[in-house]
């Protein structure tokens, strides 16, 4: 079994919890940040790893969204809120992230916001992703990763085999390197809580 199926497995398992288990963080960060970074958008969009639809309450109603995601049943929760806030600008198909079934030059903005961290490849996700932002487009990426601080980057070493085993998650990668290995150019990296650990970046070609 390929880590990809691994991952999309846990992500199906965990589906039914997993907006329980966010819910502090939701209210003490997430919800500012959505509205900072999400709401702004609009023209063509695609959110990677929408999962169970958090960014779908606040996206403009003058944005086109396409939100992808390898687990049918987060996308089955993310369908029933497009219900609760009658979105009709917003389409949901199941895709995986590393693969995407889109031309070149598709979108104005590609959002992420904490997937990056259980991607089982995430540098060949990124190079989807450049391939699909049109020339004048912009990724924006709401991460988690591998702290500068020696100290908070040990604990997040020591406990990265218990996340990830747990529920696929990896809060040790440094994504930074990832985006410019997939070659392209960071223009916002802007540290947003826990010091260094939840960041801002934001790329184009």
């Amino acid at each position: 079994m390929n880590a990809t199926i691994r991952s999309k497995e846990k992500y199906n398992r965990i589906a039914r919890f997993y907006d329980l288990h966010s819910k502090l963080a939701e209210m003490i960060w997430f919800t500012k940040w959505r509205n900072q970074f999400v709401l702004p958008l609009k023209r063509k969009i695609l959110e990677v790893g929408i999962g169970t639809g958090k960014n779908i309450g606040y996206y403009n109603k003058e944005a086109e969204v396409v939100g992808i995601d390898f687990s049918e049943k987060m996308l089955q929760i993310a369908k029933r809120k497009l219900i609760k806030f009658g979105k009709r600008n917003i389409t949901l198909k199941q895709m995986d992230a590393e693969n995407l079934k889109f031309k070149d030059d598709s979108f104005d903005y590609v959002v992420a916001t904490c997937v990056f961290c259980s991607v089982p490849n995430p540098i060949k996700s990124l190079k989807e992703i450049r391939r699909v932002l049109k020339p004048t487009g912009e990724l924006i990426m709401i991460e988690h990763v591998l702290s500068n601080n020696p100290i908070i980057a040990l604990i997040e070493q020591i406990y990265n085999p218990l996340t990830k085993w747990f529920t696929g998650v990896n809060i040790n990668r440094n994504t930074k390197q990832n985006i410019i290995q997939a070659g392209l150019q960071i223009t916002e990296d802007r540290n947003l809580a826990l010091f260094d650990v939840f960041k801002l970046f934001t790329a184009r070609k």
